[in-house]
This record gives structure tokens, sequence and C-alpha cells, in this order.
């Protein structure tokens, strides 16, 4: 059942027409919106969905037709799922229709969105998501972050240009924050969280503690995408020594 006072109406709608489909199951919640950290037209809306089989072209194309409306009555929600076949739910490696920032592709589903649906995650459509997911221990916690800090951040450190788009040096930092935190003590912490604890100078805390409110805050471009890559380098660094019985 849909909660309306705390669910955004983007994600109704979602779960809407996707229970008019007929062949997708549950829709989570996770992320922002499931921690109460949710910044309408800052963040984004993580979502997962179960589906009863392989999505195939026919089911591709229905899926893309739902999101594009939704992106244009809903633009500034940010809308994102990836549709997981129920069999495969427990394959880690497996590769899943997403929709995110207006195109539908293939991605597996992380062990930190697992990580949130179990700690944080609730359901807008079908069961909770803890009586579907398995649980995760403080450990297996600090095993997804240091999977997400040694894979995607570890690439982007090694492609030093990235770090130029503000938008990859703000997520940066609170996901260095984040992977930190994650690896010392087997929970999770919100972005507006991180922002407090990132390893940054106060000018730049400040500056993105009031983008992440929506303020328009500009930060000097070279000098935040130095700090942030430095910071990126030295945390995904220490991810790959990081062991379990440390």
């Amino acid at each position: 059942m849909i909660d309306e006072v705390s669910t955004p109406p983007a994600v109704e709608a979602l779960a809407r027409h996707l229970r008019s489909l007929g062949w997708v199951t549950d829709l989570f919640v996770g992320g922002s919106a499931a921690t109460g950290d949710h910044r309408p037209g800052v963040s984004d809306l993580d979502l997962v969905a179960l589906v009863d089989r392989p999505i195939d072209g026919e089911r591709r194309s229905a899926l893309v037709a739902v999101h594009r409306d939704l992106d244009a009555r809903f633009a500034e929600a940010s809308l994102g799922c990836i549709y997981v076949v129920a069999a495969s739910l427990f394959d880690p490696v497996a590769r899943h229709p997403t929709w995110t920032h207006g195109a539908l592709v293939d991605r597996a589903l992380s062990g930190i969105v697992r990580a949130e649906l179990d700690r944080h995650g609730f359901a807008v459509l079908g069961r909770p998501p803890q009586t579907v997911l398995p649980p995760m221990s403080d450990d297996d916690v600090r095993r997804a972050a240091q999977a997400e800090l040694t894979g995607y951040w570890a690439a982007a450190v090694c492609r030093p240009w990235w770090w130029l788009d503000p938008v990859i040096t703000d997520l940066g930092l609170t996901s260095m924050a984040r992977g930190r935190h994650a690896l010392a003590t087997g929970s999770l912490l919100t972005k507006t969280a991180a922002i407090e604890v990132a390893e940054v100078p106060e000018w730049l805390r400040s500056d993105l503690r009031a983008r992440r409110d929506g303020s328009p805050a500009k930060s000097p471009r070279l000098r935040t995408a130095w700090i942030a890559w430095c910071d990126a380098r030295r945390t995904t660094a220490a991810a790959r020594r990081w062991r379990p019985s440390d």
C-alpha cells in the first residue's frame, strides 16, 4: 500500500503504472527517500522493482514509455529504477534494465543499494524489501562499500578530467565520506551527514551544504576538482588495502 504522506508523487505515479502492467510484483524505495534525507529538486529517487520473468523487447519498450511520461510530468524528480528479475535477485553480477537520467541501460544491483533496502527501504508495491532480500551484516556493508570504492570510484580516479564536472566533485566528496564511514563502522551514512565529515576545507563544506539545500552556490572549479580527486585517490587506495579482519 502506498503511503501518500511520505512517498513522493512521482513514486506513487510509477507504482500505479507498474501495477497496471501486470508483471511487476514489487517496487522498493531506497536511497535518500527511504532515510528521510531526500531533497526535492536535488536528490535522485532510487527505486528497485522486481519482475516475474526476463524483460524482452516489448517489456523494455513499455518501461521506456512509462518513464518518459513520468520524466515529462515530474521533471524535477530525477526518478530512477532498476528492474530485477526475481530469479536473478541473488546474482551479484547479473545486469538488469535500469532507467536513469533519461535512458534505459543495463546495470548490476549494487551491494550498497541492497544494504540501503535492508536497513531503511520500504515498499510501495508488493512485499517489504526486508522479507525478500537477505539481511546484510555490518561486514556485508563493509564489503559492499569496498566494492564501490575499488570499482567505479577507482576507475574515476584514473580519469582526472571527470572531476572538472561539478556534479562529479560533489558526488565524489560525499561518496568518499560515506565509503570511509561504511568501512569503519559497517553502517550507512546519509549524504547530508557525509558533508559534515567530508575531508574538505570549511569554505567547500559550506558550499556543499548550500547545494544540498538547493542553493546555487558555486565553488572554484579547478580547486574543487583537485580537492575531490585527491580525496578519492586516497580513499580508494585505502579501500584496496582494507580486509574484513581490520
